[in-house]
């Protein structure tokens, strides 16, 4: 039904009212219309018809006989009963049909269907209603397919309560016979671009410090050797460099705690779980001995009375017992930063944990005995070739391992900054041995293996260094390996 359009119960309401003040006979008036469509009543359209005489149908005295047989009656046209209103009312072209349209309950449904337009089920009701109707065979159910006929249109989407149906998905579970998909295991590339562990915050003065750590171990090894076997130059070199690697080194920590007045805290307590607590107290044991030692081989140039006569001749003999006792630490010092990098969460320090203590001993006594070969003439630096030689051995045979064993977590050390020093670490490592085996007899050749010696102990405790920040920085050498230890872990399980 049309929103401009009047609704026909009201149509007819206006017709009835009108029948009854005006007669039937001003129904067929020229510019009247019952309702909508054509003239009630009178037929088609024409020309005007004339005033009805008396007698004619339509006429004046047509109104008495219509009333009754044998009812004669004078004067005017009496009003019609409620008898002939029925009867004309029920005349007229589909008038069923409008009563049906009027007064039948599918109106009700036809306006409960548009306000709420979205609500699919009102209309099917009207249309199971229509059908009943239909099977009757009666003018209401007839109105009703009608009007729901020309409603069909108020809901044509279903309700948005209701959730689609995937009938794809539900093909593709009913070919493979509700199989359950499983999605493959993605291969790990980045964790969103972002390191999982923090990276080390030590600076090169770490770096430093693990080098002038274990030049402090080396020389005073060197200098034991000189002291046991009667070579003063190679026992005086040994022990001077001792002190002043040992100062450096106590330097570079300390200054790399931000503040240096809170060093003497790590000399409260003394835990021997903790590698920095051993290696603060081994720094403190071996820092005084090689002092000592070193302030010895000055006595020759006190004078010989007084005061500094009786520390003359008292200094030798200390100095040698603080030698040996500096010798005695010297071991733990060049080896406890290994553990110490060891006991981080740095994935390739982590995992080397057997190598870097190996590593770093290597390297202490090949740059001991680098000084050695600079500082003492030829004919006394047999202990420092040999000790060039097995530091040399202990520092390969650990690199090696490391670049064989740590499988992904060796790429750190093979790759970028840290790949390139170590590197040129081993090959100045094999120089210096090969200058110091060759150069028996030259003192430039010994000098310049030694110096390649040094140089290589400096690339390797730099690149370890930055090998461990690069696998920090990389969340890969943080997830695969993870994964790879849970997978042992199920297989053995299993």
């Amino acid at each position: 039904m049309s929103p401009d359009r009047a609704p026909v119960g009201s149509l007819f309401r206006r017709f009835r009212d009108r029948l009854e003040t005006q007669g039937p006979g001003r129904l067929g008036g020229p510019g009247h219309r019952g309702g909508h469509g054509p003239k009630v009543g009178v037929g088609p359209a024409g020309p005007e018809p004339s005033e009805p005489s008396a007698g004619e149908p339509g006429g004046p005295g047509d109104d008495q006989r219509r009333v009754g047989a044998g009812a004669m009656t004078s004067g005017p046209a009496p009003a019609p009963d409620q008898a002939t209103v029925d009867a004309r009312r029920a005349t007229g072209p589909d008038r069923a049909a409008m009563d049906a349209r009027a007064t039948g309950p599918d109106q009700a449904t036809v306006d409960a269907a548009r306000t709420t337009e979205a609500d699919r089920g009102a209309v099917n009701g009207a249309r199971a209603i229509d059908r009943e109707g239909r099977a009757r065979g009666t003018g209401v159910g007839a109105a009703r397919t009608d009007s729901g006929a020309a409603e069909v249109h108020l809901a044509p989407h279903p309700p948005r309560d209701v959730a689609p149906v995937d009938r794809r998905a539900r093909r593709r579970r009913a070919g493979r016979g509700g199989e359950e998909l499983r999605v493959p295991e993605a291969e790990f590339t980045s964790y969103y671009g972002r390191p999982i562990l923090k990276a080390p915050v030590w600076r090169w003065d770490i770096a430093a410090y693990l080098f002038t750590g274990g030049l402090a171990a080396g020389s005073s090894l060197l200098a034991a050797g000189g002291q046991l076997t009667g070579r003063p130059a190679l026992r005086r070199a040994g022990r001077v460099t001792a002190l002043g690697a040992v100062t450096a080194s106590a330097y570079f920590l300390i200054h790399d705690l931000g503040r240096p007045s809170r060093f003497h805290h790590m000399l409260r307590v003394a835990k021997p779980t903790s590698p920095m607590s051993v290696g603060t107290w081994i720094l403190s044991a071996f820092g005084p001995a090689a002092g000592v030692a070193a302030i010895a081989e000055a006595a020759p140039w006190l004078p010989e009375r007084g005061v500094l006569g009786l520390a003359r001749r008292v200094l030798p003999p200390v100095g040698q017992a603080a030698g040996l006792a500096a010798a005695a630490t010297a071991p733990a010092l060049a080896t406890y930063t290994g553990v110490l990098l060891a006991g981080t969460a740095v994935p390739s320090w982590h995992e080397a944990y057997p190598e870097l203590p190996t590593i770093f001993a290597g390297s202490a006594l090949a740059s001991g005995a680098g000084v050695g070969l600079i500082a003492a003439p030829c004919a006394q630096a047999g202990p420092a070739r040999r000790m060039a030689v097995a530091g040399a051995a202990l520092e390969l045979l650990g690199s090696h391992s490391v670049e064989t064993r740590l499988g992904l977590l060796s790429e750190p050390y093979r790759t970028g900054r840290a790949g390139r020093l170590l590197r040129a670490g081993r090959a100045l490592t094999a120089a210096g041995v090969a200058g110091a085996l060759v150069g028996r007899r030259s003192r430039v050749i010994s000098a310049l293996s030694g110096g390649a010696l040094l140089a290589a102990s400096v690339a390797t405790r730099f690149g370890i260094f930055h090998g461990g920040v690069a696998s920090a920085r990389d969340p890969k050498y943080t997830v695969v390996p993870q994964r790879e230890r849970v997978r042992r872990r199920e297989a053995g399980e299993g």
